[in-house]
């Protein structure tokens, strides 16, 4: 069986990445920008790094801030009537992955009018055209949207999110720069960190991993486990080797897919708004204990890439329970919560248990579950 590997056609990386925005725009011919970023990145200016060099270069833009934290149906049907009365002929995606996302929903939506229905989207969706030119720059160091070819939506009505796998909907350009990612308070910068790392570490136990995703998954895995703590601290190596390791992490796991952590984390935002990347982080140790038994051997690779002191003298099952530790470690020391207390209300697992399991990133996980074993995943948080 081959392995699919979709990347962007070009990105840029490091300090003062930004400047490439414009010059990629003119030489290909566009001539309005239609820049979703969300109202908090407007407010505190960081939407203005952006908007400032096009106002320099005389290009015309529109901004879209109409996108909550965990953006919805409504926000994507906004936004898609936003693009078209504006008359922009391109994207440029600013800000988390609720801003990117979103971007990628709308673009995909403008060039295949046919999935106007926003559900119709869940899944893999057979779009026939690549979503409009897209300019990914994200202001967050974790979903890695920028270099995926998925995207979440928040279904109100029906309180739950689903996830959209496209190969369309990849931003042709991504720039990450570390320089827009210093704002990021510390909560903000711990939780998107988490998300990162759980992105790495699903994708390199999921089962559809292969070589080449692996080479990517333990590098990030590396990467984010040497920097998270600086980034948190707002040192600017701490910030750059996140910017780098979360986008590394986004190559890999956009091909192979994730798993059980991120099924069930997905419910928590959709129903009480939890920021995603403090669902995974909580939801990661107990994953990997759930995953032991299949996937263990693998864990010390993962514990190696996170330096656990004699990791390699250790047999199989201690090395696979020190990883678990580190990982336990790593998010105590950036502030996430232990569990879901004061979160996860007992009356709703059976409808969150449920979510899980239809969810998209679940069939990846390496391990086979039910309904029942999510349930009791869920019921050992309380």
């Amino acid at each position: 069986m081959a392995n699919r590997i979709i990347l962007n056609t070009i990105s840029y990386h490091g300090h003062g990445a930004i400047e490439n925005i414009v010059p990629e725009l003119t030489n290909r011919g566009y001539t309005k920008a239609f820049l979703t970023s969300d109202a908090d990145l407007v407010k505190f200016g960081v939407t203005a790094k952006v908007t400032d060099l096009l106002d320099k270069a005389g290009f015309p833009y529109e901004v879209y801030s109409d996108i909550k934290p965990n953006p919805t149906i409504e926000n994507v049907q906004n936004g898609v009537a936003a693009f078209k009365a504006s008359k922009a002929d391109c994207i440029i995606a600013l800000g988390g992955g609720s801003s990117m996302d979103t971007a990628k929903a709308i673009g995909i939506i403008i060039n295949n009018p046919e999935f106007e229905d926003v559900r119709s989207l869940e899944g893999v969706a057979p779009t026939k055209k690549h979503a409009v030119f897209t300019i990914a720059v994200p202001t967050t160091a974790g979903t890695a949207a920028e270099v995926t070819i998925n995207y979440v939506i928040t279904d109100v009505e029906k309180k739950r999110k689903f996830v959209c796998v496209d190969a369309n909907d990849i931003p042709e350009i991504a720039v990450v720069d570390p320089d827009m990612m210093a704002t990021m308070p510390k909560g903000l910068t711990a939780a998107t960190g988490m998300d990162a790392l759980t992105h790495a570490i699903e994708g390199y136990i999921t089962k559809g991993h292969c070589e080449i995703s692996d080479m990517f998954h333990l590098e990030a895995i590396r990467l984010i486990a040497k920097n998270l703590r600086g980034a948190v601290q707002n040192t600017p190596e701490g910030r750059e080797g996140m910017a780098l390791g979360q986008y590394i992490a986004g190559m890999g796991f956009s091909n192979v897919g994730l798993g059980i952590v991120h099924s069930m984390a997905h419910g928590l935002s959709a129903l009480y708004d939890t920021p995603h990347g403090v669902a995974c982080a909580i939801l990661l140790p107990v994953g990997l204990e759930y995953n032991k038994t299949v996937s263990g051997k693998r864990y010390r690779a993962i514990g190696r890439a996170m330096e656990v002191p004699g990791i390699d003298a250790m047999d199989d099952q201690a090395a696979a329970n020190a990883t678990i530790e580190a990982v336990k470690k790593l998010s105590a020391d950036v502030g996430i919560p232990a569990n879901l207390r004061g979160i996860l209300k007992e009356q709703d697992i059976d409808f969150l248990s449920e979510s899980a399991y239809a969810d998209a990133c679940r069939p990846g996980n390496p391990r086979e579950t039910s309904v029942e074993e999510i349930k009791a995943l869920y019921k050992s948080q309380l």
